[in-house]
């Protein structure tokens, strides 16, 4: 399933971007699953929570920020009014902003336990 190396290389940089952002406002517990060679969704998941809706918020405006100013194109914004769960759909590098108890409950990490969990500081 998995796609040219040179969609992987871009999608690693637009990762390294997202994972930047999410730092920069202090996002706390940031994952990054590559789900390229069991699914066609994305090449990467990457998974982070932050403390209260506000944060969650602002988490996802940087993330949007820096990804669309590195060429990427959101293609679909989910949960930002509710702001429990939002998720960032950049094509090959999807983004997951939790709330805590959202994140123990969905437990992404888990359903998506065949991917394999990378190091942010590996991409």
């Amino acid at each position: 399933m998995s796609k040219n190396a040179g969609s992987k290389e871009r999608s690693g940089e637009f990762a390294r971007i997202a994972i930047a952002a999410l730092e920069e406002k202090k996002a706390a517990d940031i994952r990054v699953i590559d789900i390229s060679e069991v699914s066609v969704l994305a090449d990467y998941f990457i998974i982070a929570n932050g403390t209260n809706r506000a944060q969650i918020q602002a988490l996802s405006d940087e993330v949007s920020e820096k990804m669309e100013k590195a060429g990427a194109v959101l293609k679909q914004v989910e949960g930002y009014d509710n702001a429990s769960w939002i998720l960032l759909d950049f094509g090959d590098v999807i983004v997951h902003i939790f709330g805590q108890e959202d994140r123990l409950l969905y437990d992404l990490e888990r359903i998506w336990r065949d991917g394999k969990q990378v190091d942010p500081e590996q991409l």
